[in-house]
């Protein structure tokens, strides 16, 4: 256990208490971090840094250390932190080939030799020149400068491409945006968030979704009406009263009406996170007609699915409003099994239930009950939007079944690789992404990868997995929030926590209950709910928790309806 992680431990022991209050960071990687809370904007005030240039007679290590603080001001190209270097190194620098983001205080120069510097951190996290997050293992990582005398003043002559910053000013300098991609399916529409300094985001933002592609992990799983064949005829994008004038190239006037209204829709909800209200699509100055397709947006119930002794359905209050027929459908299933864990499809008309004798059956509404999978050892199911029910042993993450409405069912390849065991695994409700609570050798880790699916929706693999957080302890469970938020659970020692992990950004983490054995979302990050062991049911508000109800049996999952 890292010293600060035990830390955090000793701490949260000396407060526990039923109801929670207390804040702190959990790492995305590694030992236990400060962190901010997760707002709708991702946390970051409108805060812009002016940093100072090189200081008169100032020696190598003042200003190798100035040239990491202008990290912090991104204004014309980082043209402060420019000044720091020679003219030949001004040439090929390249501040926007990424970010290296550090734990704060971890910072240590050393001196070789005169003009020769290494800068050694701890790594959180890495931006690539794309804007793709990604949380980085532990351990030290140097950086080498050299410097050079330039009529009496020292200089950097060579530097490390891109930008380093402490993981507190990284989300003051950069702020997170969301990629808009389609599903397969053409008519929902997937986040892919991005990290860029708010004065360029709206170019920036165009450029990665015209000019550019899906992060690797997700790329097979969404569609882009953008095509290399039609990319921006300028990467500039100019703003007029949060009207943003995108310039593409001629091929763009070939294109039919329902590919560029698909455009259309990817660039006006893309640049929205931006604060752009309207796009105008323009090929040499002359705006493109096209007009947004409708999307279908994903919503759950807001009150907590649960199943106790005598009913299972929606709580408000003390009371508990049933599903018609799937209520009294999955109440006979738990009065001849028992129920372990419930998931609701979207159109509230099938669960996928878990029952007491660990098999996986399919509960729909008419009260007809057909098995999915009997395999022991077996883990909570999940349902994606097409109806299939995804199990996979605990000790056999590779071995994800998805089982179809018609009885059918597909084996997914390259399910998660390198696993020892698997705990919770959740598809996303756009269908397009599946997250899983996996043991990565000794470590509990939150993965997430793309869904491939054919024509049909039928899942076929799982693409490429990303790593989103590493967690101390134990991990309990892992659901979505929204569509681009996950909740984990877990133990350190006899300290439960809750952390919230963006998918693309750091997590940050709350003080739970130590017996929590279940973790549902709302609709958006804020809304978490746990259930203890004792069947106690406490509902996030702020950064604590508030006791909902008692004797509850199962905190169900729901899929989201469309709206």
């Amino acid at each position: 256990m890292t010293r600060r992680l035990r830390a955090i431990v000793v701490a949260g022991l000396a407060s526990l208490a039923l109801v929670l209050s207390a804040c702190a960071g959990l790492p995305v990687s590694g030992p236990v971090n400060a962190g901010q809370p997760v707002t709708d904007d991702g946390g970051q005030g409108d805060v812009s840094f002016v940093p100072a240039g090189p200081a008169p007679d100032a020696t190598p290590a003042q200003i190798v250390e100035g040239f990491i603080a202008a990290g912090s001001g991104p204004r014309g190209n980082w043209s402060t932190a420019q000044d720091f270097l020679t003219d030949q190194a001004r040439e090929v620098w390249k501040p926007r080939a990424g970010v290296t983001i550090y734990e704060s205080g971890s910072r240590r120069l050393t001196e070789a030799s005169e003009g020769q510097i290494t800068v050694t951190i701890e790594l959180e996290a890495t931006v690539d020149a794309t804007g793709a997050y990604s949380v980085a293992g532990e351990g030290e990582t140097p950086f080498l400068f050299q410097l050079e005398q330039v009529d009496g003043q020292w200089r950097i002559s060579q530097a490390p491409d891109g930008i380093i910053l402490d993981e507190n000013r990284f989300q003051s300098v950069f702020h997170n945006y969301e990629l808009m991609y389609f599903d397969a399916s053409w008519s929902r529409l997937v986040p892919d968030t991005r990290w860029f300094p708010p004065s360029t985001a709206v170019t920036d933002i165009a450029v990665a979704l015209v000019d550019g592609s899906p992060t690797p992990w997700l790329l097979d799983a969404v569609v882009t009406a953008f095509s290399p064949s039609v990319g921006l005829a300028q990467r500039s994008v100019p703003e007029r009263s949060g009207v943003a004038e995108v310039s593409l190239g001629a091929s763009a006037r070939g294109l039919d009406q329902q590919m560029l209204d698909r455009m259309q829709t990817q660039l006006e909800e893309s640049l929205a996170t931006a604060g752009i209200v309207s796009v105008d699509m323009l090929v040499d100055d002359q705006i493109l007609v096209a007009e947004a397709v409708p999307v279908a947006r994903m919503g759950i119930d807001s009150r907590p699915l649960v199943l106790t002794e005598d009913d299972f359905g929606y709580l408000s209050g003390t009371q508990i409003e049933s599903i018609v027929g799937l209520s009294d459908a999955v109440l006979g299933v738990d009065a001849e099994f028992g129920a372990t864990a419930i998931e609701l499809n979207a159109g509230r008309e099938t669960a996928a239930v878990r029952n007491g004798a660990g098999g996986v059956v399919r509960v729909r509404a008419d009260g007809t009950v057909s098995e999915v999978n009997s395999r022991s050892g077996l883990i909570a199911p999940t349902i994606d939007p097409f109806d299939h029910i995804w199990t996979v042993p605990a000790d056999a993450p590779a071995a994800v079944v998805a089982g179809a409405s018609d009885g059918s069912f597909v084996e997914l390849a390259g399910a998660w690789p390198g696993a020892t065991s698997i705990s919770a695994m959740h598809v996303s409700r756009d269908g397009t992404r599946v997250a899983a609570l996996v043991l990565d050798g000794t470590q509990p880790s939150v993965w997430v990868a793309g869904i491939v699916r054919d024509e049909r929706g039928v899942p076929l693999e799982l693409g490429e997995v990303k790593l989103l957080a590493q967690l101390p302890g134990t991990g309990v469970d892992v659901a979505w929030l929204d569509g681009k938020t996950l909740a984990a659970a877990g133990v350190v020692g006899e300290q439960g926590f809750v952390v919230q992990i963006p998918v693309g950004g750091p997590a940050t983490q709350l003080r739970a209950p130590v017996d929590v054995t279940t973790v549902s979302g709302g609709n958006q990050p804020g809304a978490v709910r746990l259930r203890s062991e004792a069947g106690n049911l406490y509902v996030q508000r702020g950064v604590s928790w508030q006791h909902q109800a008692s004797e509850i049996r199962v905190l169900a999952s729901q899929q989201g309806a469309l709206n």
